[in-house]
């Protein structure tokens, strides 16, 4: 499988950056996909991907989660045009408000897990 970056090292070092500075609910789901914790799949956090910092990515998918806090309510057409960008790129993009993961991690976790099991069909 191609390895999909074409990054710069300003954005690797702003992911590196972000990774410091995870928000709660960002914790909350590492703590729920790391270390192989869903289906033994291999997650990295605020990995670079073209010119965009994902918040999960998944590379044996190629899937991208997102959590989108109440800011992203104002740029919905923004995160549309940026989740075609990636797809363009063969990233498939998943996104999920904070909201939901701290009052049903369980249906995200489940909801990640159901996008990777359909692509293996």
């Amino acid at each position: 499988m191609e390895r999909v970056r074409h990054t710069t090292i300003e954005l690797e070092q702003r992911a590196r950056e972000l990774r410091q500075e995870a928000t709660p609910a960002e914790h909350v789901l590492w703590d729920a996909l790391r270390a192989g914790r869903l289906d033994g799949l291999k997650f990295r956090r605020q990995h670079p991907v073209g010119r965009f910092v994902l918040d999960f990515y998944c590379a044996a998918h190629r899937l991208c989660v997102e959590l989108d806090g109440g800011v992203h309510e104002q740029q919905r057409d923004r995160d549309a045009a940026r989740d075609q960008e990636l797809l363009a790129l063969g990233v498939r993009t998943l996104r999920f408000g904070n909201e939901q993961v701290w009052h049903d991690l369980a249906g995200v976790v489940s909801a990640i897990q159901a996008a990777t099991r359909q692509e293996r069909r």
